[in-house]
């Protein structure tokens, strides 16, 4: 597994962008492997994803929520033992009333230049978060 990891800050506050971030059905706005986010239950959402040019569906679940500090999921392997793997963790702290720092960490067994695409992700939330 290769891991990246990335921060950046937005001006917007904390509450404001910790409930962005958990609109699981918007993370293809920003999260741009994701094509489509189907909820399951209140932890499992159904999600496609492209890579290599293929399309494929996977389960992530939801293992930790900590309102407005911390996100953790993972990517639940299809029936195969070869399908890829991931887990991601989101922090978030406040060194202002209107500015929340946000950190992405995520833990691969894809293949590719991880840290960029967690630059680009972070880089997408900002604009989705700060557009009026």
């Amino acid at each position: 597994m290769s891991a990246a990891e990335g921060s950046i800050l937005v001006q917007a506050p904390i509450g404001n962008v910790y409930r962005q971030w958990v609109r699981f059905e918007d993370f293809p706005k920003f999260i741009t492997a994701i094509k489509e986010v189907q909820k399951v239950d209140a932890n499992h959402f159904s999600i496609l994803v492209a890579h290599n040019g293929k399309l494929c569906e996977r389960m992530l679940e939801i293992i930790l929520r900590v309102p407005e500090r911390r996100l953790a999921w993972r990517v639940l392997a299809g029936e195969s033992l070869s399908d890829h793997l991931a887990t991601g963790v989101v922090s978030f702290t406040a060194p202002s009333d209107q500015s929340t720092c946000v950190t992405l960490k995520i833990n691969s067994s894809f293949d590719g230049d991880n840290t960029r695409l967690v630059d680009r992700y972070l880089q997408n939330f900002k604009r989705l978060i700060e557009k009026p």
